[in-house]
């Protein structure tokens, strides 16, 4: 059992890691809104562009978002032609989503801008320090979704 003083610091981990967060995400968000989007439609478009075709079903927990809203999000993408639903070959009960070209193209041309735009959102640290702070936040994560 924690005492006093590890559960203060613990708390203070909390508030200024979810404060943090909540700065870095404002830049993001404003960065992507300049698109017409928001961080859950470019954050899918992202994942197709890098990762490829995906199962809709499997989306939402790629991008942290619950899986009822996905089917909202890929509608979206689809109405800007950004993205198309696949039938799986394998099981046709499988739809997959698929950037498209004008996705792809889409992709290309904003996201070195959006990158910059998180590289200055986190450029109160340097690069050791930021290299430095993701392996302390991967370990953090990995604990807390283990002990969940």
């Amino acid at each position: 059992m924690p005492n006093a003083s590890e559960l203060d610091q613990a708390l203070q981990l909390y508030i200024t890691l979810s404060r943090a967060s909540q700065w870095v995400n404002a830049h993001a968000d404003r960065d992507i809104k300049r698109f017409g989007m928001n961080r859950t439609e470019f954050g899918v478009l992202e994942l197709l562009y890098h990762k490829g075709s995906q199962p809709i079903q499997q989306i939402g927990s790629k991008v942290l978002m619950s899986s009822g809203n996905i089917t909202y999000v890929v509608d979206k993408l689809e109405q800007k032609r950004f993205v198309v639903r696949k039938t799986s070959t394998e099981d046709r009960r499988s739809i997959y989503a698929e950037i498209t070209d004008e996705g792809r193209a889409f992709i290309e041309e904003v996201f070195p801008g959006h990158a910059q735009a998180i590289a200055k959102a986190v450029a109160g640290l340097s690069p050791e320090e930021q290299a430095a702070a993701a392996r302390l936040l991967k370990k953090l994560g990995v604990q807390a979704q283990a002990s969940y």
